[in-house]
């Protein structure tokens, strides 16, 4: 059994999903799992502690609580979870206490797989001061990111829909290239959803 990580994974999944035409895109199926699903299954087998931030109430909030259901996952309700990805980052940092790092890892990105996860943490065990974030075999910057415990004082004051990306401003980030461009497909839309899937047939 893989020894797992004593890092928490933040899975943000407070957002509204307004692309997809009135359907949820977290509980869109990949190998007939809901994906929201299939990404805390995947980070419970890595990290010892996951957190996964959800709207505290609104039409999406009771489908998403009820893919999670048997996983122990922590919640983390977002009362704010219209302003965007800043208020899932800021109640993560709480939540996460004195670790030593944060994974943030995006539940829309379906070709992320366990062994993805696990070269992440590997590889940030080798520099626990910088940042480092996952790439397209080509070099070019996605996602998961790791980000050290010297960066959330700056998570703890992101607001408006700001992702990471405001916080690595100026970092020396390490990057890490996973195969082809799984660090870089994440589905927002029907037609994009759509794309991928035909790309498995």
């Amino acid at each position: 059994m893989t020894e797992k990580s004593a890092i928490p994974i933040l899975i943000p999944a407070a957002g509204a999903s307004r692309r997809m035409g009135g359907r949820d895109k977290l509980l869109e199926e990949v190998d007939g799992e809901a994906i929201l699903r299939r990404t805390a299954r995947l980070a419970l087998s890595h990290s010892a502690r996951v957190l996964v931030s959800l709207p505290d109430s609104g039409m999406l909030a009771p489908g998403r609580r009820a893919a999670l259901t048997g996983l122990s996952v922590t919640i983390v309700p977002i009362k704010d979870a219209h302003e965007g990805m800043a208020a899932s980052f800021r109640a993560a940092v709480a939540a996460a206490g004195v670790a030593e790092a944060l994974m943030i890892l995006l539940p829309d990105m379906p070709d992320i797989d366990g062994t993805d996860i696990a070269q992440l943490f590997k590889a940030f065990a080798e520099d626990i001061s910088k940042p480092l974030r996952a790439a397209s075999s080509s070099g070019q910057p996605g996602h998961p990111v790791i980000l050290p415990r010297t960066l959330f004082a700056e998570l703890a004051v992101l607001s408006g829909d700001q992702g990471a990306r405001r916080v690595l401003e100026g970092e020396d980030v390490r990057l890490l290239a996973l195969s082809g461009q799984r660090a870089m497909i994440d589905l927002d839309t029907p037609e994009e959803w759509a794309d991928w899937r035909a790309t498995r047939q």
